[in-house]
């Protein structure tokens, strides 16, 4: 008997295989371009017929050979100008440090003798104007005291006169009182009723109360008048013994101006004539210290290591430096310029 197989088992079957997508139908061929017609062949341009040859001119004549004209005489040249030289610039002579250094320093020194002499001058300038400036001053007192005194004696009259004036008024108010008070008096004794009596009777009363009025106004005018009068005569002898003192102090500042007014023209020529020497800068901060100093030294010697203006103390190394002279120093207190004993005792023997 034949064999009979057995069949697999569901499990080992093959798996089934999967549905078949559907297949996408294909798009239809494009329509091909229908082929451009081709361009008509254009016919050539038929060959330019060549132009004909020129016939060649007939050679010109040749023109009569011209004589020549005799070559003129040449001028003589001219003499040729002689430029100027230039006169070739020498080459400065470079000076040695140590010769710079001598010269600045004698520069500087010749300046604080300059500044020192200066200040001398106008030192002595101040003293003959302190001596004469003390008169004037009292001059000028006395003549603003004279004034003053003139114009209290004129004010004085003037009240004087006023007062005089309101007298007289208050006087002859007082006589128009009277003469009203006998008026009313005299209508009282025609009177027809006892209304009329009293009416007159104030009016006497009240003329003789402007009386009494008047009256005292004179008094005080009068206790016035006096006390004026009495001012007046007090002001004028003060003003004859302001004038007399006036006259004294004029007399004795015309004597002391003609003494001193020759040396102080002289003195002042001398400082206009240091001004010259001196640089602009440096008479510039001369004259400001000299403003702002109280006793107008803008320029001092050293006294025993001391500034000759504030008196405070000088380092040694300032006071080295000073001596030195190779710069200008200043105080550092009052900003006065300093100067030592050799450049004092060199402008006090010149």
């Amino acid at each position: 008997m034949a064999k009979t197989t057995k069949k697999a088992p569901a499990s080992t079957a093959k798996k089934t295989t999967a549905a078949k997508k559907p297949v996408a139908a294909k798009k239809p061929a494009a329509a091909k371009k229908p082929a451009a017609a081709k361009k008509p062949v254009v016919a050539k341009k038929p060959a330019v017929a060549k132009k004909p040859a020129v016939a060649k001119k007939p050679a010109a004549a040749k023109k009569p050979v011209v004589a020549k004209k005799p070559a003129a005489a040449k001028k003589p040249a001219a003499p040729k100008k002689e430029v100027a030289k230039k006169p070739v610039a020498k080459k400065k002579k470079t000076l040695a440090p140590e010769v710079i250094e001598e010269r600045v320093e004698q520069k500087v020194e010749n300046t604080l003798m300059a500044l020192y002499n200066l200040q001398q001058i106008d030192s002595q300038i101040d003293k003959i104007r302190i001596v004469r400036g003390e008169l004037p001053l009292e001059v000028q007192d006395l003549e603003d005291e004279i004034v003053g005194l003139e114009t209290r004696v004129n004010n004085h009259k003037a009240d004087i006169e006023a007062v005089e004036k309101k007298i007289k008024e208050k006087q002859e108010n007082i006589k128009n009182s009277l003469a009203l008070i006998k008026k009313y008096e005299d209508q009282q004794m025609n009177v027809r009723n006892n209304r009329e009596y009293d009416s007159l009777t104030k009016e006497i009363e009240f003329q003789t109360l402007e009386i009494q009025l008047a009256e005292k106004r004179i008094n005080e005018s009068k206790l016035s008048l006096e006390t004026k009068t009495t001012e007046i005569g007090a002001s004028g002898e003060s003003l004859d013994e302001r004038k007399t003192d006036l006259e004294i102090k004029n007399s004795e500042l015309a004597d002391i101006v003609t003494e001193t007014e020759k040396e102080e023209k002289d003195l002042v020529t001398l400082s206009v004539k240091q001004h010259v020497v001196i640089d602009d800068r440096l008479l510039t901060a001369y004259h400001r210290i000299r403003k702002n100093a109280r006793n107008g030294l803008a320029v001092v010697k050293i006294e025993r290591d001391a500034c000759g203006g504030c008196f405070n103390k000088i380092p040694p190394q300032h006071q080295l430096d000073i001596r030195m002279h190779k710069k200008i120093i200043v105080c550092e207190y009052c900003g006065r310029i300093l100067v030592d004993d050799e450049i004092a005792i060199a402008v006090d023997e010149n």
